[in-house]
């Protein structure tokens, strides 16, 4: 009878660990309710889960490279060049402020398939000095959120992009005046990746090699073609939320843009119980800490609660979040 009461104490006990942020976010739901009765209005809810969009993509990338063991700081610089280079090639020809002005604009199509080649070859570039280099991923991806934040402002002359092709306003926009456009793509992208993870040789590879890339190298995968992909997949993300902040915007971006959204989506990740020693983690767990800080900043702001102490708050929770993380992988 001990034995048994001990097995399910135990599975109680990790239940709970499991499912732990998943009673956070429930709790501040509950709490913000009943603190503000506009906080559960569908306005507001569909507001939040907009501003949550963009960090949450931004997530999802980031998940993908912690479970390889590494780490991304540049999607915050990678959005706001995308944004820039898109912005620029799209500018309406009546602009006044146009960076080429013999530059004609091209259909929304070309513009969102340029924007994610740009991501896509940021995300290039760190994997292959990851990879190839042996630089350590940290350092590596320092120095491209430094320099393509430089390249933003180089390319823009320092001003933002404005007048850009209005069609673009449809990816931060509602479908039917309803359904957000950057919750739609969000879901998108939450599906692929859970497929990707999940489903595929891939996704299987990736956990390996967060695992033990020894191991993983000898039972035959090709590690560093795979560190590439890891790495181009938050570069594509970044581009895509490019997109969506420029819908956003009402067509503008300036090459600030983006900036410390890496620390939010780093935190959205190691929140949701993606390990930054490699191997563990799953999708919801990112799309729930995206949620409770999307959850936390709409809740202080309907409270009136400073700007300062929600970034405080935040910290703590990043920090009770690796604590957490840490004390797991001590009992695996």
């Amino acid at each position: 009878m001990k034995v048994i009461e001990k097995m399910k104490s135990r599975g109680i006990k990790e239940l709970l660990s499991d499912y732990l942020i998943m009673i956070v976010l429930v709790i501040m739901i509950v709490g913000l309710s009943l603190m503000n009765s506009n906080f559960l209005v569908l306005n507001n809810i569909l507001n939040l889960l907009t501003q949550s969009a963009i960090f949450g993509i931004l997530a999802l990338g980031i998940f993908v490279v912690l479970v390889s063991k590494g780490i991304d700081l540049s999607v915050g610089s990678t959005l706001a060049f995308a944004g820039i280079v898109a912005g620029i090639i799209s500018q309406s020809p009546d602009a006044v402020d146009r960076v080429f002005p013999n530059l004609g604009m091209p259909p929304l199509i070309v513009t969102a398939i340029v924007a994610i080649l740009v991501g896509a070859l940021i995300g290039f570039i760190n994997g292959a000095l990851v990879a190839y280099t042996s630089i350590p991923p940290f350092i590596a991806t320092l120095g491209s959120q430094i320099a393509f934040r430089g390249a933003a402002l180089m390319v823009s002359q320092g001003r933002p992009i404005s007048n850009i092709n209005p069609s673009i306003n449809m990816f931060g926009e509602r479908i039917f005046g309803y359904i957000p456009m950057p919750v739609v793509i969000y879901a998108i992208c939450v599906f692929f990746i859970w497929v990707l993870m999940n489903f595929t040789t891939f996704g299987k590879s990736v956990y390996a090699i967060g695992g033990n890339v020894e191991a993983a190298e000898i039972s035959g995968i090709k590690v560093k073609r795979a560190l590439v992909w890891v790495y181009v997949i938050p570069g594509v993300f970044a581009a895509i939320s490019a997109l969506i902040f420029i819908g956003r915007t009402g067509g503008s971006i300036q090459p600030a843009a983006g900036t410390m959204f890496e620390t939010t989506a780093i935190a959205a990740a190691t929140i949701g119980g993606t390990s930054h020693g490699g191997g563990v983690g799953k999708v919801w767990g990112v799309v729930v800490g995206a949620l409770i800080l999307g959850t936390l900043t709409n809740g202080f702001t309907l409270l009136g609660i400073d700007a300062y102490v929600q970034q405080i708050v935040q910290g703590m929770i990043i920090v009770g979040a690796v604590v957490i993380d840490m004390q797991k992988n001590r009992k695996r």
